[in-house]
């Protein structure tokens, strides 16, 4: 009898943002797959949790999952985590649920903490309809996926590195313009949460001037 893979999300900042179901999903399974063991081991004392845990990220995902897709047919029940947020969005996760999912092993997706949706609510920006893009590449295709964005009609969102962010609030002003309202969130659900929104023009200079910018962001952009 098939086994079940269940999908837990996982806190961005604030370690308050998990729900009931994930914590008794996390202490019932038998295994515990993560993007980072010593992260989710973090999370899993804090909750004393003992379940044990297993590497499965973006280098070693096409070795294993073969394998794993093999132990949960022969009835393993496990739960995928990534380091904070949803598996999949931006994450490890895709490869083994496609698998699982054409071998006919059962897949429970959690619902829970993702970056961009506080993000998006919280930005003043139109909300109605948008276009999640996530990272976009570093080089090849960077310029093409830029002249497709500025041109949509929709927010559209991305997740940014902060080392990269000047440089890449340059590149939209380039392309979408300097008035384009838009919104930078950084540290989203942690104390030091900043959630600005300003036209591009604004949001380059405020980051211009500091030092340098830490923690996890999303930039979004509203539509043409």
């Amino acid at each position: 009898m098939s086994g079940k893979l269940y999908l837990v999300p996982t806190p961005i900042g604030n370690l308050e943002d998990i729900t009931l179901r994930a914590l008794r999903v996390l202490k019932e399974v038998s295994l515990v797959l993560a993007e980072d063991t010593r992260t989710s081991k973090n999370l899993l004392q804090h909750y004393d949790i003992a379940t044990p845990l297993r590497p499965f990220h973006a280098h070693n995902e096409h070795k294993v999952t073969e394998g794993l897709v093999g132990q949960l047919l022969a009835g393993a029940e496990w739960a995928l985590v990534t380091d904070a947020g949803s598996p999949g969005i931006s994450d490890p996760g895709f490869l083994l649920v496609r698998a699982c999912v054409e071998a006919g092993v059962r897949v429970e997706a959690l619902p829970g903490a993702t970056a961009f949706v506080p993000a998006l609510t919280a930005s003043g920006l139109a909300a109605d309809k948008f276009h999640f893009e996530g990272f976009l590449p570093h080089k090849k295709g960077r310029q093409t996926r830029l002249l497709y964005l500025a041109e949509l009609p929709v927010t559209f969102i991305l997740y940014e590195s902060p080392y990269r962010l000047v440089k890449c609030l340059e590149q939209l002003i380039e392309h979408c313009g300097p008035d384009r309202r838009a919104c930078v969130a950084r540290e989203i659900t942690k104390m030091v949460e900043e959630v600005t929104t300003a036209p591009l023009s604004e949001l380059l200079a405020h980051y211009q001037q500091k030092d340098k910018v830490k923690g996890e962001l999303v930039v979004l952009v509203s539509g043409k």
